[in-house]
């Protein structure tokens, strides 16, 4: 069975789903995962896989590799609420990127000043779960969990 290496969007602490301040999310409805509580300068949101950009919006955007594995990250809780505002969307749907590679600029501090979470699930999307979550303080690209 292959194993896939999930890295970290952004630098910040490790969380479990459970922590995520959404329902949807803390009961992995979506799908299994860990969350990132983002550093203030973790302003940059990087592919958590190598693989197709299958979607982005600027609050959230989808990796899929060539064996299927989409993975969600989702950049702060509520904040399709922002319309936009406050980031800044780096790499084009439809395009190949590769692990650690930028997609999203914005601003976890501005989205707290707005009153909103700035957690950020990522998401195995399609898988029945996770293993070796990551938890305490993670860089960016270092790995987050093994999709299994």
């Amino acid at each position: 069975m292959a194993h896939l290496k999930v890295g970290a969007p952004l630098a910040g602490v490790a969380v479990p789903l459970t922590e995520v301040p959404d329902p949807v999310f803390a009961g992995a409805i979506v799908g299994p995962g860990v969350a990132v509580e983002p550093d203030e300068d973790a302003t940059v949101a990087v592919a958590p896989i190598g693989g197709g950009l299958v979607k982005v919006k600027p609050h959230a955007f989808v990796v899929a590799d060539s064996d299927g594995h989409a993975v969600l990250v989702h950049l702060g809780i509520d904040t399709v609420k922002l319309a936009g505002d406050g980031f800044e969307v780096l790499a084009e749907e439809g395009t190949t990127i590769a692990p650690g590679e930028p997609v999203i600029r914005w601003d976890p501090a501005a989205v707290r000043a707005a009153g909103l979470s700035a957690i950020c699930p990522v998401i195995a999307l399609d898988a029945a779960s996770v293993t070796d979550p990551a938890a305490g303080r993670i860089a960016a690209g270092e790995a987050l969990y093994t999709w299994t």
